[in-house]
């Protein structure tokens, strides 16, 4: 660890330290209290998903003023008692607090003192976010994430000042080399944690505080980056005469297949000039597809290189070959073809998203199951690399505490060996699905949102809902990016948007069939579930209907003899209608596409969509209006 890199590290953490100090003393010297008001909705409403980065950001801030009291008093004191920590560091002085926890320069005790603040910080976070299920997450006072956020900055920092005591053990004296590979693996879990924990506040809380907030988180992770670079560039640049610099904490076991990463972070501060292409010798996913739907109503196509933003704005009043209301759905092919994302920095290759993710550590929100209408279907946070390695390519190494992808910079091989064999098409049955679905990515890593770029396409001005004017939403300022990556197999069922769509297909292939506005009767549109407003998913499992995919019952059970069972259990009637029914939702028109790298499907507002991973596949929408 170079000293600039941690210092400015260092200073960060405890420039954030100060402000949380000054603005909760100001707020409970001015006085007098006011937390925050009750929530207006009954307890059966409170639990929900955790809420998207993008839409609690968008919370108007203040502050920590509408909390309680003794919490803001506690997380004053922790931000005071890590100054202290991090001054008796570097003075080797005691310190004593009015809570006598003795002196904390060194040994058990300063373990002691850490120990409680990060326990302390904990009860705080909880708290806050015990207060989260009290309301719809669109509700959630800005004061309850604001101090979820700052007890994990605090947090942060203290990991900071772990660290910092970990490195200044380090330079004490020769260590043995299992001596060093324990400090090593140490220093991996603090790092571990620490990115957990602004993680956490950016998923969970949204980041929110105006002083501090996304703009900390994001600065902190940046110069984590660097820290990490300056280590493992240090580890295999031997000093002079030979042996390794003081600052090598990784013993030769981080020689120079990890300097392979530098064509990215070099480049970083750089933007998207000049970054080396040394990723197009990485090996990429696999491109398998165990399943291809075929294409029935093929969707009209025109090219990017051709085709005008006004022709795209005339595209809004054109009539549908079909007569319906509204305009139809359009590919325009090779728009992404220039992104960063498909040339320069290919999110084909795990490498690259592995670089861009702090080797696999970044946390993210994955749904589990087949459909998020289907039994058993949920959500989990894990890291981005078990992502990877866990549910996309099980070839890909992962370890929650090793930070090492050099294992993926072998040129021996571009892609993995296809097509799979019957074995692996029976695993991957077997296998359980994730999907890392409509997620503001982009707003949790700035550094993919500058690998691709807004459509000049979202600057137009479509047309309001063709057939209810209750579903058009009030204008949106941007365009609202959110993230689609998963293994094949991935299904959003038949759904609409409340916006216009712009979905752009960077990795993989994914099959897409849409119905018109005016079927939407024929959809048989769910009501409120588990008091959760559905309507604007269909009743129809597409895939089931279609035959590609057995129904529920069938997933749950082995034998075709059970079925049947439980069908002679049902009453013909009930049978003979709902066969009725699916003959008619297979007469009702529809069109439909695969969607190649580079492809953009525009979808209108209220066109309903069904979305098939056929491949390993990352898409990004755009939704404006």
């Amino acid at each position: 660890m170079t000293a600039t890199s941690t210092a400015k590290l260092i200073d960060h953490s405890l420039s954030a330290a100060r402000q949380i100090v000054q603005e909760c003393a100001q707020i409970i010297d001015d006085g007098p209290f006011s937390p925050s008001s009750s929530p207006r909705h009954d307890a059966s409403q409170r639990k929900r998903a955790p809420p998207k980065v993008d839409s609690m950001a968008k919370s108007r801030p203040c502050g920590l003023e509408g909390c309680e009291e003794p919490l803001i008093e506690l997380l004053s004191r922790q931000a005071s008692r890590i100054l202290q920590l991090y001054e008796s560091s570097v003075a080797e002085t005691g310190f004593r607090d009015s809570n006598d926890d003795g002196n904390i320069v060194s040994g058990v005790e300063r373990e002691k003192a850490i120990s409680l603040v990060k326990r302390r910080l904990d009860v705080v976070t909880k708290t806050a976010y015990g207060k989260f299920y009290a309301y719809l997450y669109k509700e959630v006072p800005t004061c309850w994430r604001q101090l979820y956020t700052d007890a994990a900055i605090l947090k942060f920092a203290l990991l900071v000042l772990l660290d910092f005591d970990h490195v200044t053990e380090a330079g004490e004296e020769e260590e043995e080399e299992e001596e060093e590979e324990e400090r090593r693996l140490k220093r991996e879990r603090i790092v571990d944690q620490m990115v957990k924990t602004l993680d956490l506040s950016l998923i969970l809380a949204g980041a929110a505080g105006e002083s501090r907030g996304r703009r900390w988180v994001d600065g902190a992770f940046g110069l984590l980056e660097d820290v990490l670079w300056d280590i493992n560039s240090a580890a295999t640049v031997p000093a002079a005469g030979g042996e390794k610099k003081d600052d090598d904490e990784h013993g030769g076991e981080r020689p120079q297949k990890k300097q392979r990463l530098s064509p990215s972070l070099e480049t970083k501060d750089q933007g998207n000039e000049q970054v080396s292409d040394n990723w197009q010798n990485t090996p990429s996913f696999s491109t398998h597809e165990p399943f291809t739907p075929p294409v029935k109503n093929p969707i009209r196509r025109v090219s990017a290189d051709s085709f005008s933003i006004e022709e795209f704005q005339s595209h809004f009043s054109l009539p549908r070959a079909d007569g319906g209301p509204g305009p139809a759905p359009l590919i325009i092919t090779g728009l992404a073809d220039h992104w960063p994302a498909v040339t320069t920095h290919p999110w084909n290759k795990p490498a690259y998203l592995m670089s861009r993710t702090l080797s696999g550590r970044r946390l993210v929100p994955v749904e589990i199951g087949r459909s998020y209408v289907d039994e058993g279907w949920g959500q989990k946070i894990i890291s981005f690399g078990e992502f990877l390695s866990k549910y996309i390519d099980s070839s890909i190494p992962f370890t929650p505490s090793s930070s090492d992808v050099s294992p993926f910079l072998s040129s021996s091989s571009a892609v993995h060996p296809e097509p799979a064999s019957s074995d692996q098409l029976l695993e991957e049955k077997k296998k359980q699905i994730a999907y890392l679905a409509q997620h503001p990515l982009f707003l949790q890593l700035p550094r993919l949102r500058s690998d691709i770029l807004i459509p000049d396409l979202c600057y137009t001005a479509p047309p309001l809902h063709p057939t209810d004017p209750s579903q058009d939403q009030p204008e949106v300022d941007s365009p609202q990016l959110n993230a689609w990556f998963g293994p094949p197999g991935t299904i959003t069922p038949l759904h609409t948007d409340p916006y216009h769509n712009l979905l752009v297909q960077v990795v993989g292939r994914k099959y897409v069939r849409l119905y018109g506005p005016e079927k939407t009767r024929k959809m048989r549109p769910r009501g409120k579930e588990g008091g959760v407003e559905m309507g604007n998913t269909s009743g129809w499992d597409l895939g089931v209907e279609e035959g590609w995919d057995a129904a529920e019952e069938e997933r749950k059970e082995t034998g075709e003899g059970k079925k049947e069972d439980k069908v002679e259990e049902r009453e013909k009637e009930e049978v003979n209608s709902e066969r009725g029914r699916e003959e008619d939702f297979k007469k009702v028109p529809f069109v439909d596409c695969i969607l190649e790298p580079g492809d953009t499907l525009y979808i209108p507002i209220g066109w309903w969509h069904y979305v098939r991973g056929l491949s390993v596949s990352f898409s990004v929408s755009f939704w404006w209006n």
